[in-house]
């Protein structure tokens, strides 16, 4: 099961995470979504390698940014 971590910038609180996860979990193959508040480190666990750029495009969607 292919696992990325991305750092996310912007989140302050128990319902930023919840937004991100909540995004991100919408797109077709992923099973898991852990973030630490803390770092800002998001690992999405999937049944298939999932394209950084629709990641991205959830965490924008959830109104945060991915790091580059």
């Amino acid at each position: 099961m292919p696992s990325s971590t991305y750092t996310v910038t912007g989140m302050t609180c128990g319902h930023c995470v919840s937004s991100v996860k909540t995004e991100i979990g919408k797109i077709d193959g992923v099973t898991s979504v852990d973030v630490d508040l803390a770092s800002g480190a998001v690992t999405v666990a999937s049944t298939a390698p999932i394209a950084d750029t629709d990641i991205a495009a959830a965490v924008d969607e959830a109104g945060y940014e991915v790091a580059v």
